[in-house]
């Protein structure tokens, strides 16, 4: 699944802590941590689901990552570089490298702006020239997303939420990352549109060759796009591995636990399910093998 011998992304012993306010104005404040010694590795081309139950410290993880908050104490380094030490255009450049699609569309588009314009936001930040014009440009990426590329004038509140998440996924495209941090990015979405969207990651990751870092707590579907599962309880990584190993012979309890909440429709179609999946891995190894 890479290239190189050293993971993308590499967190060692990660540590993120937050204050508490006290009771009073003589009272200490206290210190809550939120992430707990975590390490974790991506590699190149795939995606790492991070799972876990709300609370559990995955989505504060995902900032840390994303240099969206800083921490308080471990590292992380990425294509070698120590991400904590870069300022200036080395920052820049790790954030072109490095885009974060969030869970409400809504909230992570600005209503004031016209999809291209939001689209084109990351480039203007980083200085660089918008490749055939904004409007050639953002129709483009429209295109490659699902949408209709005349739409490029309207704003987000003129789209659907799953046609809103669209737009977040072609501004991340938009200066070509290495790494796309999906932020719980399907679980407000309707299950029938989450399919699309998943299906739509699927193939721009087979299309770009970046990674995904994908947060969520809906094993269903981590089950559709994972490569490897880290599964987080208390700030915690309690479990990592294949996406197969973890999802047919967890060895932790909460990973058990989370398993068990699984719906089960009917056990026939569970079973062509896990079929059809076989099937497909032994397809993607033989294609593999091919090339």
């Amino acid at each position: 699944m890479t290239d190189t011998p050293e993971p993308l992304l590499r967190a060692r012993d990660l540590v993120k802590e937050f204050a508490i306010p006290g009771g009073g104005p003589l009272s200490r404040a206290r210190r809550f941590r939120a992430v707990d010694d975590v390490s974790l590795e991506v590699r190149t081309g795939e995606t790492l689901a991070l799972v876990g139950e709300s609370g559990s410290g995955k989505s504060t993880t995902a900032r840390l990552i994303a240099r969206l908050i800083d921490i308080t104490s471990g590292s992380i380094e990425f294509a070698g570089r120590e991400v904590h030490a870069l300022t200036g255009r080395a920052l820049h450049a790790y954030r072109s490298e490095v885009q974060v699609v969030f869970q409400d569309p809504y909230s992570s588009l600005n209503p004031r702006h016209s999809v291209e314009r939001i689209v084109t936001a990351p480039l203007v930040y980083q200085r660089r020239r918008v490749p055939g014009g904004a409007r050639a440009f953002t129709k483009e990426l429209m295109e490659r997303v699902g949408l209709d590329p005349d739409h490029s004038a309207r704003f987000p509140s003129q789209f659907s939420g799953g046609q809103a998440q669209r737009i977040g996924i072609a501004r991340a495209l938009a200066v070509s990352p290495k790494l796309i941090i999906a932020d719980e990015a399907v679980s407000a979405l309707d299950v029938s549109v989450q399919a699309q969207v998943i299906n739509l990651l699927r193939r721009l990751q087979d299309e770009e060759g970046f990674s995904y870092l994908f947060i969520a707590h809906d094993l269903a579907v981590v089950r559709q796009i994972a490569t490897r599962v880290a599964v987080m309880n208390g700030g915690r990584i309690v479990e990592t591995g294949d996406r197969d190993q973890v999802f047919e012979e967890p060895r932790d309890d909460y990973t058990k636990k989370l398993l068990s909440a699984i719906p089960r429709i009917r056990p026939e179609w569970d079973a062509a399910r896990r079929r059809n999946e076989r099937a497909r891995r032994d397809r993607e190894r033989q294609e593999a093998v091919e090339s």
